[in-house]
């Protein structure tokens, strides 16, 4: 006997943890000791006021499962239905019996007191044969959620719940059966005994898993879950019952509850919703430059001009003036993160900002001739006027001056110059005078050759 109750503590340790609390949210109720469950009170004691439920119970009567152990099944059934405030108005319950086909032992409208369902979980019997899971929760959303089978109306807002008993592997494909469940708003929980698969197990149950999900060795501890169930079920815990308006975090409070959110988020003034913290305002982040908030987190970017260093925070300024990342035609001048562009002495920027013209360095004001400019292609040089000539420094004049004083040799040559002319004109004339004389001796010896 010793060995027995040791051997059931073993076993009760291994079970996961069904901790009443939003779904997907790690918060934790405090538990009672298993001590204080029902297997130390009468049905009377035991039995809670929970909130309304339409709960049902799918089990596995496989081949797998021998006649004695299917007993203890029937046992967990009943102490169940103990720990639950059964009735019309209260929590309704139906039984479903499964192996390679689907039986409805009772739908939800059948009984409403807790002496007539028991007495219907005593008379049932094995099917035997194969574990068709997937067929047994489809066999639940088509046959025994219905209005017609005693599910209250969807406007009602009473939670739908299933908690399926196995110990084996699915013979069907239940994941997409439990996903398409678990959509339409029905909460599962999944008890797997001795072989049962445990990935096959966390696939159907809802999340989050350690509090869906259980196993124990052997079908003469299953019992003992009745004190987790009904510490889910009966606490008034609105979170777990997923009665909750809650966008994203129920916590559980003294029979009510209070809307939280996750991390990066923040409650609305609503009390029920939230929205994501603005992790990019001012002293919230650690950028350099620039925050881009991203689902809540936030990453870190650059101005134009800039990379991010490894540490992804902090920028350096880009060299913009490199070869090809800049578009100046001559001259590109680095300005932070950015650049400007410039151009070559004798060269001026144009209104592109870009590209540059040769400067005319003979316009008006741009050189220091004092007469005349004359421009050689980017540069100038200096001359003067007629009557002008260049100073030393390249660029004033000053008048030209001729000499009063005439040298003997200049003299000379000048009267030289004289006498050749006058012999020139003398001859010339006394060339004219014979040309003349000529021109009269021409004439009369035309005249007489007329007259003859």
């Amino acid at each position: 006997m010793r060995r027995a109750l040791g051997t059931l503590g073993c076993c009760l340790a291994l079970l996961l943890p069904l901790l009443p609390a939003a779904r997907g949210v790690p918060h934790r109720l405090r538990r009672q000791p298993l001590g204080s469950g029902p297997g130390r009170h009468g049905a009377a004691d035991t039995a809670c006021k929970n909130r309304p439920l339409d709960l049902v119970f799918i089990i596995d009567s496989s081949r797998s499962v021998r006649p004695e152990e299917f007993e203890k099944v029937k046992i967990f059934l009943s102490k169940m239905i103990d720990t639950l405030d059964v009735g019309e108005r209260t929590t309704r319950v139906a039984v479903m019996n499964y192996a390679s086909t689907v039986k409805v032992e009772f739908p939800l409208r059948t009984y409403f007191d807790k002496a007539s369902m028991k007495e219907a979980v005593s008379r049932i019997q094995p099917l035997s044969a194969g574990t068709m899971t997937g067929l047994a929760i489809q066999a639940a959303m088509d046959e025994v959620f219905t209005e017609e089978m005693g599910t209250r109306p969807a406007n009602l807002n009473i939670p739908k719940v299933v908690i399926v008993v196995t110990d084996g592997r699915p013979q069907d494909q239940v994941e997409n059966v439990a996903a398409n469940a678990r959509t339409a708003g029905i909460e599962i929980y999944a008890v797997g005994v001795g072989r049962a698969d445990m990935q096959s197990l966390r696939i159907m149950a809802s999340e989050p898993l350690d509090e869906h999900v259980f196993y124990v060795e052997t079908y003469g501890v299953i019992e003992k879950l009745t004190a987790k169930f009904r510490e889910t079920f009966c606490a008034v815990n609105m979170c777990a019952l997923g009665t909750h308006d809650c966008e994203q975090v129920c916590v559980s409070n003294d029979g009510s509850y209070l809307c939280d959110c996750y991390e990066g988020y923040t409650l609305n003034p609503d009390k029920r919703t939230c929205s994501a913290v603005d992790v990019c305002a001012p002293g919230r982040h650690e950028c350099d430059q620039i925050c881009v908030s991203n689902n809540g987190s936030y990453v870190c970017e650059c101005f134009e001009g800039y990379t991010l260093n490894p540490d992804k925070k902090t920028c350096s300024a880009m060299d913009m003036c490199a070869s090809g990342r800049h578009d100046c035609a001559q001259v590109c001048r680095r300005n932070g993160g950015s650049y400007s562009c410039d151009c070559f002495e004798g060269f001026t920027l144009n209104p592109d900002k870009k590209t540059c013209s040769a400067v005319d360095m003979c316009a008006p004001g741009r050189h220091d001739c004092e007469q005349v400019c004359v421009r050689d292609d980017l540069f100038y040089t200096c001359d003067c006027y007629q009557g002008y000539v260049l100073n030393p420094d390249k660029k004033t004049c000053s008048k030209a001056t001729t000499s009063s004083l005439v040298t003997n040799e200049e003299a000379c040559k000048c009267e030289a110059i004289a006498a050749l002319q006058d012999s020139v004109t003398s001859r010339l004339e006394a060339l004219s005078t014979k040309l003349d004389e000529v021109s009269h001796k021409l004439q009369a010896y035309q005249d007489r050759q007329q007259v003859v």
